[in-house]
């Protein structure tokens, strides 16, 4: 993800000013920085839906032991996520109210017990909730707060394949007021409906497990009146045409964490290419303006040239949606980067294309290891650079940037586990960037994208964490960079890099 900046190229400031260092507090739905004003109107949503009493007896033989957890163990978002069950699959049903602003119908959840289960959580602090069922069988549930507790009509033992079907409708859940845009799921603004959740948001407007460590296939079932346009991540399948409504009907069979989904509804207008044998395909908002939708024109050279450091492109295709309104960050949403009508230089782009290798297709596991996501994107921009304007310009910024990580030591960051109130600080960003360049200088560049390829294609589709990418860069290497790793990611100091004539002062 990037955020808007005030600093100079390479140097992303992830606040409204380039020193700040606010982030998302450590709490069950993260609210974040305050951000800069972006004309963006969130419409009054309903409360979600008061608990209800289970429908269902708990079985006999339920005890604590089979109920799953209600948090996902992150050590930043305790409560995000669950346990006791692996997603495999979600399908969204739903129908969507423009002028009501409501959404009504069925998200199915295909999981694996990864335990004896009697009940389990969902995340969801969307509409009301009028029926739960366990394979078609009717199952209790309970809300409080964004968890929905299950009980199971009958006990799912351990490897157990089941499919639960939450029926709701409502608005959306409304996010508190002080969450940034890019954490609160379901937004209308004044000419359609984007999607965007890091880390969390989801469960605004949708049931489930709310963890970039259980990532999941998506299938999307849109309905909605015409003209209206709806797009997703992944391919769009085929659109039935209903008289006066239109259902859209969307894929993907690639793992996605939950973060990185989103949907968009708009009067798109859709550009292709597949000059890069990667299928792009760009969805602009009505009215969007030439002068930002150039910036995307260089997409399909982009995706040649990371493909010549990173590996192969890991997804079915690429692409942007781009909202014709003001926004104050952009979100690297599996194969669907979202895109605002602001903030869409080149460096933006190509940073969340970088994403796709490292950050969606190799995905952390835990928040602490954000770095592995920002870090690695931020140095695929850097390479863009390279790449288009030389190394002379490159090595400009590289000093330049630097010059910023020894200025802002003051904050007392640390990049390998940076804190809930700073995982998307500019530090995390620029340090993790500088991580790698360090990395480069020191080993050479055969070593080091060597390094980057078997990382990508060793956790393709997968989470990985620091330790995973150490591992990695020790074992190509041949070499022993414990020392490396602990004084660039776990010492506020920044280190010299002798190869590039940097030196600390």
């Amino acid at each position: 993800m990037h955020k808007i900046k005030l600093c100079p190229i390479l140097a992303l400031a992830l606040l409204a000013a380039c020193n700040s260092t606010t982030g998302s507090p450590a709490v069950t739905r993260p609210s974040g920085p305050t951000e800069p004003a972006a004309t963006v109107s969130l419409p009054s949503a309903t409360a979600p839906a008061s608990p209800q009493p289970s429908q269902t007896q708990i079985p006999t033989a339920a005890s604590s032991s089979t109920f799953g957890s209600p948090g996902g163990g992150d050590a930043y978002y305790p409560l995000l996520g669950n346990g006791g069950y692996d997603a495999v699959r979600y399908t969204l049903d739903l129908a969507v109210d423009m002028d009501a602003r409501t959404i009504s119908g069925t998200v199915s959840m295909d999981a694996n017990a990864t335990q004896d289960l009697s009940r389990f959580n969902l995340d969801f602090s969307g509409p009301a909730v009028s029926r739960v069922t366990i394979d078609g069988k009717d199952a209790g549930f309970t809300r409080q707060g964004s968890e929905m507790t299950i009980t199971t009509p009958t006990l799912l033992a351990r490897g157990q394949h089941f499919t639960s079907a939450v029926t709701y409708a409502g608005n959306p859940g409304a996010a508190p007021s002080q969450t940034p845009i890019y954490s609160r799921g379901w937004v209308n603004y004044d000419q359609g409906v984007l999607v965007s959740a890091e880390p969390s948001g989801q469960s605004f407007w949708y049931p489930l497990n709310e963890t970039p460590a259980d990532k999941a296939a998506y299938t999307f079932r849109i309905t909605i009146a015409k003209p209206w346009v709806v797009v997703a991540i992944g391919l769009q399948k085929g659109v039935t045409d209903n008289g006066t409504t239109r259902t859209y009907l969307y894929e993907t069979d690639n793992p996605v964490a939950p973060y990185l989904v989103t949907l968009g509804i708009d009067e798109f207008t859709t550009e292709t290419d597949t000059s890069s044998n990667v299928l792009v395909r760009n969805y602009f908002g009505a009215g969007y303006p030439d002068s930002a939708r150039s910036s995307f024109d260089r997409t399909p050279q982009m995706i040649t040239y990371f493909e010549s450091l990173f590996g192969p492109f890991p997804f079915e295709a690429y692409g942007v949606v781009a909202h014709n309104t003001r926004l104050p960050f952009a979100l690297e949403s599996q194969t669907l980067t979202v895109f605002g009508n602001s903030f869409t230089d080149e460096e933006v782009v190509s940073h969340e294309l970088a994403h796709s290798w490292f950050g969606d297709s190799v995905t952390i596991a835990h928040w602490k290891d954000i770095w592995l996501n920002e870090g690695f994107a931020s140095f695929g921009a850097a390479m863009w650079q390279e790449h288009t304007a030389g190394k002379d310009a490159s090595s400009k910024a590289i000093q330049a940037l630097y010059q910023t990580l020894v200025r802002d030591e003051s904050q007392g960051i640390l990049l390998g586990d940076p804190g809930p109130d700073n995982d998307f600080n500019k530090l995390v960003y620029d340090r993790g960037e500088m991580t790698l360049t360090a990395l480069r200088a020191r080993l050479g560049d055969p070593t080091f994208f060597k390094i980057l390829q078997t990382y990508a294609s060793r956790y393709f589709h997968t989470n990985a964490s620091t330790a995973d990418f150490i591992a990695v860069a020790e074992e190509v290497s041949g070499q022993k960079l414990a020392d490396f790793f602990q004084a660039w990611l776990f010492q506020v100091k920044t280190p010299d890099i002798p190869e590039l004539g940097l030196f600390h002062p």
